[in-house]
């Protein structure tokens, strides 16, 4: 396969993911990275995230919870962030693998108990369980589809975060 079919299957410039992961197999060190955002407050349950140089991302309660909908709130954006690092992954991965998508589509959901976070009760605030439905529209083989599914739900970084534990400190300053 050329490298201008390649860069072009999926809409994906699959060498310049080529590019990266050989220069981390030269210098290791790089491979290492920090991603930052930052979150203000805007009254209410109403606050905006500021990631790199894009705009707002807002976020906001229900109105069952309390908030005036407008934006989705933080467990959905969870949920929102795992659909789209699988959507990456399996456009970076069919890419490489010669691949052509014609459609992918991702349905998540989870079960979040409200008795810890209303202060009900003690335990867990966050999300029971949450479940993915993917759908593929390709030509390739069942098993070609099934090898891409198994490559990007073990390295997905979103879902290894989610499923496993996570040192978290969160100091007051």
């Amino acid at each position: 396969m050329s490298n201008s079919v390649t860069t072009s299957l999926n809409d994906v410039n699959i060498e310049a993911v080529a590019s990266l992961a050989g220069k981390i197999q030269q210098e290791p060190e790089i491979a290492a990275t920090r991603w930052n955002a930052s979150v203000n407050w805007k009254g209410g349950f109403r606050s905006e995230a500021r990631i790199r140089d894009f705009g707002p991302v807002n976020s906001d309660e229900p109105d069952a919870l309390g908030g005036t909908d407008t934006g989705p709130n933080p467990v959905e954006q969870v949920l929102a962030a795992l659909g789209n690092c699988l959507a990456v992954g399996y456009a970076a991965n069919a890419t490489a693998s010669g691949i052509e998508l014609k459609d992918l589509s991702i349905e998540l959901e989870g079960d979040l108990d409200l008795h810890t976070f209303l202060g009900l009760a003690s335990g867990n605030a966050g999300y029971d369980s949450i479940s993915v439905k993917v759908k593929i529209d390709s030509d390739a083989t069942r098993d070609s589809i099934e090898a891409l599914h198994e490559k990007v739900t073990g390295t997905s970084p979103v879902g290894h975060t989610l499923s496993r534990a996570v040192p978290l400190k969160i100091d007051l300053v």
